[in-house]
């Protein structure tokens, strides 16, 4: 597989979590990484990190639910690089509630961030991949919503079943300018998010998965790299699940 060597990639929430092990894994494949995030201390604190080990990095405080603020990060990008060639729409938030409690300011804020943020994300990025006739778009959707559902999380499971409708048509529409646009779908990740869920929670979850294991960021980033790739070419409107199995049995594991 070819390296990224000078492909510009934009990843967003990248300061930590799943973000951050993308944008680690596309630097160490030899991109220039560009780490946006709402937080701008701790994503500037990842891109120093990311620098340390050789990877070109930048840091752009990027905000996903306002519009000018993530068009005028991918108007910077392309200042400073001249082109955008790989866009890893991550931002995502991930807040506990019982449906029965969930009311129209939580599900309309993780539409917003989840499924709004991608959006904008894709139409701030794209046109310089539409003008170059090249680009690579991966969204992180997951498990949950597209493929399993869970008690307190109905809101972030129809945000992410929602980013692959947007996907699949967003990938006909692009799909003559020599621009893909795939999604990969993670199962559980040890992730600063993850951690904050209950105890119950991560053991009911950790039971659920062959591998016995939780996945770790770098290894979203893997899949991330995959479609990614030149040799993605001819991959578009798709979905990979990187989530140690979980989805398969049919019923309890065996202890």
């Amino acid at each position: 597989m070819q390296r990224l060597t000078h492909q510009v990639a934009v990843v967003t929430g990248a300061a930590q979590g799943i973000g951050r092990g993308i944008a680690s894994v596309l630097g160490a494949e030899g991109a220039r990484v560009v780490l946006c995030d709402l937080d701008a201390e701790l994503a500037e604190s990842t891109a120093t990190s990311l620098r340390e080990d050789g990877i070109d990095a930048l840091a752009i405080p990027t905000d996903v639910t306002d519009r000018a603020s993530v068009e005028a990060m991918a108007s910077s990008v392309v200042a400073e690089h001249g082109r955008i060639d790989i866009l890893a729409a991550n931002g995502g938030i991930y807040p506990p509630a019982e449906l029965a409690t969930t009311d129209d300011t939580t599900w309309d804020k993780v539409m917003d961030v989840n499924v709004t943020g991608a959006v904008r994300a894709v139409q701030a990025c794209m046109t310089t991949m539409v003008s170059r006739g090249y680009g690579r778009i991966v969204l992180t959707s997951s498990i949950t919503g597209p493929v399993t559902g869970q008690t307190g999380f109905a809101h972030y499971g129809a945000s992410k079943a929602a980013m692959l409708g947007f996907m699949r048509s967003a990938a006909v529409e692009l799909a003559t300018s020599g621009v893909t646009v795939n999604a990969v779908l993670p199962g559980n990740v040890q992730t600063p998010g993850f951690a904050g869920t209950s105890e119950e929670h991560q053991r009911r979850m950790l039971a659920s998965i062959p591998m016995r294991r939780y996945a770790e960021p770098e290894e979203i980033g893997w899949a991330v790299r995959f479609l990614a790739s030149p040799e993605a070419a001819y991959i578009t409107g798709q979905t990979l699940i990187v989530d140690g199995g979980q989805v398969l049995p049919e019923g309890p594991l065996q202890a």
